[in-house]
């Protein structure tokens, strides 16, 4: 008598390298988005492109080719697509330096000269799901104060995903967005909750109409700069801000891009870039401008300087001050944790016996802006706690948020001392040293974070990660990765 039959072994899974036509779908996303950033990625953008084979019902690249090529399905599955392969991050106030720079020299002067016509033209290009032209609006309407009526005003943000567009227009954004802005900006920006009752979105805001309306979103891809396809009333324009958007194209291509977006500058405008995208090639096209603690670029031709103040000046408001930006990584040997130095600000021993309450007050306090109080409670519950390996990472992120980064990165190596494994501690480790300009470091720190979580699954959630998953991350240290070694180079 013959036994039953065992369990049938699961079919492989189907790769890039087995799918025939792989190569021709390839090609045309590079060629139609521009991302050359999949160029070398098969299998991140296979993943990619599996999800819209299940969402259509497609078996393969043949098929799904064929979809895109109909007249029926082709436009909205591109969006579909586009939406898919584009990296969104985005957050009110990115790169406090960059925003420091907005506030304090470059809109002031464009203020100043702009007094008489009383105009400004600002393109956000690749704004995602719109945090950045937002917060510029927020800038202008406190820069202008009461004049701000007798401006016009036209700020339009652009990207290649009708998706993150749509969400732009709803100017509905959660939590995590809002994490540099102070808790009492919460109510001078937002209103609690979803613009259309009824909706229910817990824990959402939604933008107040006196900022959404200084914004207009139109979808564009800036491909369209080097093909002639841009649309003509895009041009004059005051400022440009194309930030993280050019590491998605090659070499050649960002030429182009930075050179069309030039020409679309006045005269006496500015354009400001990611930070680990700027390229000594751009000298031969734009001026670049040493601000503290960025690189802004003008047109060549123009003679106004960066250092000179505006005959009067607007008096900016102070900003955040630990609106900072994600840094780029790396880790030595991990050292264990140092004893506390006696300059740091008191803390008193934090008993508990349940540290989740002390970890969910901590992640609290820094999501609704109270840095410095929060810092204090993870080093009281550390001096009680000294052991646990979340503790010091969030000691680290706080203490590079009040400014500390010394004391931030060792309390990060502290964690890892404690927990090789902590994907997380290695990803911002990573950030601060590539800011702090340790490249080598923070290249070894990012692959850390690489392969650490690379040996979890796809779509697990990554721990203090926020709801990031580990392909996400993996993803995001590759670009910070990238971006470290396109700049060094």
């Amino acid at each position: 008598m013959s036994g039953s039959p065992g369990p049938r072994p699961r079919p492989a899974k189907v790769g890039p390298d087995r799918d025939p036509a792989f190569a021709a779908l390839k090609a045309k996303v590079i060629a139609r988005t521009g991302h050359h950033y999949y160029a070398d990625k098969d299998d991140l953008l296979f993943d990619r492109l599996r999800k819209r084979f299940k969402a259509c019902r497609l078996a393969d690249s043949a098929a799904y080719l064929a979809h895109l090529d109909a007249e029926a399905t082709g436009s909205s599955e591109w969006a579909a697509l586009e939406a898919e392969i584009t990296i969104g991050e985005t957050f009110f106030f990115r790169y406090a330096e960059q925003f420091a720079a907005l506030r304090g020299t470059i809109l002031p002067g464009l203020i100043a000269a702009r007094s008489e016509v009383k105009s400004l033209r600002i393109w956000s290009a690749g704004c995602s799901t719109g945090a950045e032209p937002y917060s510029i609006a927020i800038l202008l309407h406190e820069l202008l104060g009461d004049a701000l009526p007798q401006w016009r005003i036209a700020i339009t943000g652009t990207d290649i995903s009708t998706e993150a567009l749509a969400t732009a227009r709803a100017a509905v954004f959660g939590r995590w967005a809002l994490r540099t802005l102070p808790p009492e900006e919460h109510a001078r920006y937002f209103v609690l909750g979803p613009a259309v009752p009824g909706v229910a979105r817990e824990g959402s805001f939604t933008l107040r109409p006196e900022f959404r309306r200084m914004v207009r979103f139109e979808q564009g891809n800036l491909m369209s700069l080097l093909d002639g396809t841009a649309p003509p009333h895009f041009t004059e324009f005051d400022l440009i801000l194309c930030r993280n958007v050019l590491i998605y194209f090659q070499a050649d291509s960002v030429l182009g891009i930075v050179r069309g977006l030039g020409r679309r500058l006045t005269p006496d405008g500015w354009l400001l870039i990611g930070h680990a995208e700027p390229n000594p090639a751009f000298s031969g096209i734009l001026r670049a401008m040493n601000l503290p603690g960025t690189v802004a670029y003008r047109p060549r031709c123009a003679e106004v300087l960066a250092e000179a103040s505006p005959a009067q000046p607007v008096v900016p408001s102070p900003g955040p001050e630990w609106a900072i930006p994600v840094l780029d990584p790396v880790p030595h040997e991990p050292i264990p944790p140092a004893p506390f130095e006696c300059a740091l600000p008191p803390a008193e021993p934090v008993e508990t016996e349940d540290p989740e309450a002390v970890l969910d007050a901590v992640r609290a306090m820094a999501d609704s802006g109270r840095i410095a109080e929060g810092w204090r409670l993870v080093r009281g519950a550390l001096l009680a706690t000294p052991t646990d390996a979340r503790l010091h990472y969030y000691d680290g992120l706080l203490a590079y948020g009040l400014g500390r980064e010394a004391e931030a990165e060792r309390a990060l190596r502290g964690a890892l001392y404690l927990d090789r494994t902590f994907v997380m501690a290695h990803y911002q480790l990573g950030l601060l040293l590539g800011a702090l300009g340790r490249q080598a470091e923070a290249d070894r720190a990012l692959d850390n974070a690489i392969h650490f979580g690379r040996a979890q699954p796809t779509d697990a959630r990554v721990a203090e990660g926020d709801g990031l998953t580990a392909g996400q991350l993996v993803e995001s240290a590759d670009i910070a990765r990238m971006r470290m070694r396109n700049s060094a180079s």
